[in-house]
């Protein structure tokens, strides 16, 4: 059971962290960007598990507004295996490309006008291990599970917390799209207990303030259908392009729907954090990973949750605050079947199935429960809603984080 965004609030507590090993480093200006970042921006890398040998990279994203009382959010992508910089740079995030035909040059950056940012700060994780930037020092190391990397997310929020105590005292939310919808649950439970699946910690530092089909685009059925979300490198620029069945690649002879699909718009990526300047000042660490991809296949990462469903519960019952969203033009994980689990939760409704509205349009549905969760549909939206519907999908988080209706 998946759905596509969960975000969660807990009460003030106290949990434990061992040894402190992280490199981080201000980012003041990116290729492809005019002049200087007019936010903060910083990329670093945190060493988990017992010898440091997982190095996960980030990006973090202070707050535009306040940041001193802003929420902090920890943010991971889904897939298992698509990088935090999708979220970063096609969602949620403080920038994204200006998209157009390209010539293979550096790709240009422009800023969001609908960034979260706006609001919070947002830590963009690469997680599991082999993820982006994120990677092992040893074969070991480089393996994971779902167990595993929920384990990894825990000891890096307390990590990075420890270094960035100035955030000690926000109030900080979980979050994540697509197959995150499962191990996000697990994450929050691991901070609300104060220790890891393994049972091993030490300590009481520090303090986390956690609040309050054939032919279709499955992920946006009105989209056309134009392969994968990422292509393999060779097959990124070529002239021509043909349809594999059985692997899915990407489409047909140009001109065609496709070259304005997000497709096109995702090569983009590929070709910024691929070029030397911009593996610079992003500060990554040279030979610790080859070529970077949006969505790594074939991982070493065994998936071994299927069904978070009792985490929910565990949760709900401490009266943690939830935020549950889908695209209702997904059919990946249709928000059908996302109400259908809810429902099965068995929480009276607060307030009933009614519109909710962004500049004088009906932006989609939403239900409220006693349990303090709210479910709501972005109309038109796919699979990952910002990506396609980002004035509702800001309006909606902003009302909902302000403790506001939407």
């Amino acid at each position: 059971m998946a759905h596509l965004l969960l975000i969660l609030l807990l009460s003030t507590l106290i949990i434990a962290c061992s040894s402190l090993v992280l490199s981080h480093s201000v980012v003041e200006s990116l290729p492809g960007f005019e002049g200087p970042l007019p936010f903060e921006l910083e990329t670093g890398y945190v060493g988990v598990d017992e010898s440091e040998d997982v190095q996960l990279f980030y990006y973090f994203v202070k707050s535009e507004s306040n940041p001193k009382e802003d929420p902090l959010i920890l943010w991971l992508t889904g897939g298992p295996g698509c990088s935090a910089f999708s979220a970063f740079i096609y969602e949620i995030g403080p920038l994204y490309f200006e998209v157009k035909q390209n010539d293979g040059s550096l790709p240009t950056l422009v800023l969001n006008p609908n960034s979260w940012t706006k609001v919070a700060s947002i830590l963009f994780v690469d997680l599991p291990v082999g993820t982006g930037f994120s990677y092992g020092t040893t074969s070991l190391a480089s393996k994971s599970t779902d167990l595993q990397s929920c384990d990894q997310a825990y000891e890096f929020l307390k990590k990075w917390l420890i270094d960035h105590s100035e955030f000690f005292s926000n109030p900080i939310y979980v979050g994540g799209d697509s197959y995150t919808g499962i191990t996000v649950p697990i994450i929050v439970q691991l901070i609300s207990n104060g220790k890891k699946l393994s049972g091993n910690e030490v300590g009481i530092e520090p303090l986390i303030n956690l609040k309050c089909i054939d032919g279709l685009n499955t992920y946006q059925i009105l989209d056309p259908s134009c392969g994968v979300a990422s292509p393999k490198p060779q097959e990124l620029f070529s002239e021509r392009r043909s349809v594999d069945e059985k692997s899915i690649e990407l489409v047909v002879d140009r001109p065609s729907p496709c070259d304005s699909s997000l497709i096109h718009a995702y090569k983009l990526s590929h070709l910024w954090l691929n070029d030397d300047r911009v593996r610079e000042a992003l500060h990554i660490r040279k030979g610790s990973i080859g070529e970077w991809k949006r969505c790594a296949s074939g991982l070493p990462y065994t998936q071994s949750i299927w069904d978070s469903f009792q985490y929910h519960v565990n949760l709900s019952t401490k009266g943690y605050k939830f935020l549950i969203y889908s695209g209702d033009h997904d059919m990946v994980v249709p928000f059908l079947g996302t109400q259908a689990w809810i429902r099965a939760l068995n929480y009276s409704i607060v307030d009933d199935w009614r519109s909710w509205w962004v500049q004088g349009q009906v932006a989609g549905y939403t239900r409220t429960y006693s349990n303090r969760m709210t479910f709501a549909t972005v109309k038109g939206g796919e699979h990952i809603a910002p990506q396609d519907k980002p004035v509702e999908c800001r309006a909606m988080f902003e009302r909902w984080i302000s403790n506001q209706p939407l």
